[in-house]
């Protein structure tokens, strides 16, 4: 944490045609480090007063679909009450508006879970969890956002209260085959650095809960594909509502189902303080 320095100016007192110094005083004030990423926020601006903390990560596609997770925080305010929402831009990823996050973006192929980039938003996470101290934190990721948020509940558990996880690529290995089968792209076959969901669950602690969303037509990142990762969840005594979506696909984040899961949660999280 960055200390600013705010030292009081010392008067000077003339006696008798010399100079006699007064104490200088010096006071130490605390400075709230800036994200290190890029963040839109939404609701409640007073930390004190929130209960609830929504923080959401958008998906790998382009610049134009950011505006989803923009749109999603802030309905979470809006339906979530007492709650502040934090919409985050990845690594090396920027919005419509021009706005980016330092670091370098991954080509698209899963190679974007990497320990490093994951690091990266921990660190947010760190902060804000610190900034905002009364408040749950519920983790919202969006297809590869899911996948990075439910890497950080296996192995950041302090960091995160609950996870929603929509459209997850959440068996790695699995998700990368079906994609190369479907886009016949040779990267798909690359060996990548990305962490896989399926092999972290193992560090998700038995308090957390979950809500993993998928739509059932959804051909990017298959119901199949979620219901494992419940399923890894489940064996280890975790809460985890699964909800496959009856005629959606892979654009699900601003669904009703998805904002009514968020909801659910932070009325069952046990509250903090």
């Amino acid at each position: 944490m960055r200390s600013k320095l705010l030292p009081a100016l010392a008067g000077i007192a003339l006696l008798a045609g010399c100079t006699t110094p007064v104490a200088t005083t010096h006071t130490v004030a605390k400075v709230e480090p800036a994200l290190n990423l890029h963040a839109r926020n939404f609701g409640a601006t007073a930390p004190d007063t929130v209960r609830t903390l929504i923080v959401v990560l958008h998906g790998d596609g382009g610049p134009e679909s950011r505006s989803d997770h923009y749109r999603f925080a802030e309905a979470a305010t809006q339906n979530i009450p007492n709650s502040a929402a934090v919409a985050l831009l990845r690594p090396g990823y920027g919005d419509a508006a021009g706005n980016r996050s330092p670091g370098q973006a991954g080509l698209g192929f899963g190679d974007d879970y990497t320990q490093e980039r994951i690091d990266a938003i921990a660190e947010s996470l760190g902060i804000l969890r610190r900034r905002f101290a009364s408040a749950r934190l519920i983790l919202v990721g969006d297809s590869g956002g899911a996948a990075i948020a439910a890497d950080i509940a296996g192995i950041r558990p302090d960091l995160v209260d609950a996870m929603v996880l929509v459209g997850c690529p959440c068996a790695l290995p699995e998700w990368r085959k079906g994609m190369q089968k479907q886009r016949h792209g040779a990267a798909w076959a690359t060996p990548v650095a990305s962490l896989d969901p399926l092999k972290t669950a193992g560090g998700v602690m038995p308090g957390m809960r979950a809500a993993v969303l998928v739509g059932l037509d959804d051909k990017i990142t298959p119901p199949a594909l979620s219901r494992a990762y419940a399923e890894a969840l489940a064996l280890r005594g975790i809460a985890t509502d699964l909800r496959i979506v009856p005629g959606r696909g892979h654009d699900l984040l601003n669904d009703p189902e998805v904002l009514a899961a968020t909801t659910r949660l932070a009325t069952a999280l046990p509250t903090k303080g």
